[in-house]
């Protein structure tokens, strides 16, 4: 197992994390009421989306540069 397996496991672990903590935070989870999706995120609620996205990208990164070695 190469370093790269040992990141795109780590990366994806802390994707998931940090969308079951958005998904905790929303209130009325996933399958709820219709929310208005138009709101403006602010303070943690921004910072964790951010993060999703960034964590995401790495991600995506990693594992185009893994498969480009292998």
């Amino acid at each position: 197992m190469s370093y790269l397996d040992i990141a795109q496991i780590f990366i994806s672990i802390l994707v998931v994390l940090v969308i079951l903590v958005q998904v905790r935070e929303s209130g009325s989870g996933m399958f709820g009421a219709a929310q208005n999706t138009a709101r403006t995120r602010r303070g943690l609620e921004k910072t964790l989306f951010q993060f999703t996205i960034v964590l995401t990208v790495v991600f995506v990164s990693v594992s185009i540069f893994s498969a480009r070695l292998g």
